[in-house]
């Protein structure tokens, strides 16, 4: 009917765009990074920092994301993860200082967590099920694009206006998007299974620990104590999970 392809048009629209956002802020840093080491007065090793707290911090919170939805609904977190997503976006743009700006990549990692997941899930289940393998491969390319696209992106805001932009972007379609998902997307839920708090708290710390470890290798070496010893006990922890 035409409510309905209304619904899953609107549904399309409000997840693909924050989706596509969560993607291109991974990465999309990358090529303001000489500017920012300039601008803030740190070291090249402190400013990476910025691109390894929204990794770890989205590695950390995906999972948690993904269950509390399901339990207190999916808008709602996806909402929230959008709403965290644009303030700490701002908080990005308005940061006196490299410890300001780590910090707020950080909640903006957590907000990614709830707005990658779920948007996949809620726009999945927007479509029957005989088109939702072709939706999930539109969601890919988007990833895909935006993966490609985000050094370039830095770059042209960089160069072209102020490293700050790369964050003040986000503001105003995170606002336009939090505001319409809150009215017009659909509320669902998953099964109604008790939380598994000590299962996400293994998993979770067990995928920190993995992608910490691979963060601080590339700095560190793969043969010193504190990469071998968090990639083992990320190893350990995933296999707790599913023991």
């Amino acid at each position: 009917s035409g409510d309905w392809s209304s619904d899953v048009c609107s549904s399309d629209l409000l997840t693909s765009l924050p989706f596509f956002m969560v993607v291109l802020d991974s990465l999309v840093v990358i090529t303001a990074l000489p500017r920012m080491e300039q601008d803030l007065h740190v070291g090249l090793s402190t400013v990476q920092w910025t691109v390894n707290a929204y990794g770890i911090a989205f590695a950390a919170g995906i999972i948690s994301a993904a269950a509390l939805g399901d339990r207190f609904g999916r808008r709602r977190v996806f909402v929230a993860g959008l709403a965290l997503f644009t303030i700490a976006s701002a908080a990005c743009a308005l940061a006196p200082d490299a410890s300001s700006l780590i910090a707020a990549r950080t909640l903006q990692g957590l907000g990614a967590a709830a707005v990658m997941p779920l948007s996949l899930t809620i726009l999945t289940g927007a479509f029957p099920v005989e088109r939702r393998g072709f939706i999930v491969g539109v969601s890919g390319g988007l990833a895909g694009l935006a993966v490609a696209t985000g050094p370039l992106v830095g770059g042209a805001l960089t160069q072209g206006i102020d490293w700050h932009w790369i964050f003040w972007a986000n503001v105003p379609l995170g606002v336009v998007g939090v505001l319409l998902s809150a009215r017009l997307l659909p509320e669902s839920f998953g099964h109604g299974v008790r939380l598994d708090l000590p299962g996400v708290a293994l998993i979770s710390g067990g995928v920190v620990s993995l992608v910490w470890g691979l963060v601080r290798a590339n700095e560190l070496g793969w043969g010193s104590g504190e990469t071998l010893g968090t990639l083992v006990a990320g190893a350990a922890l995933v296999a707790a999970f599913f023991y």
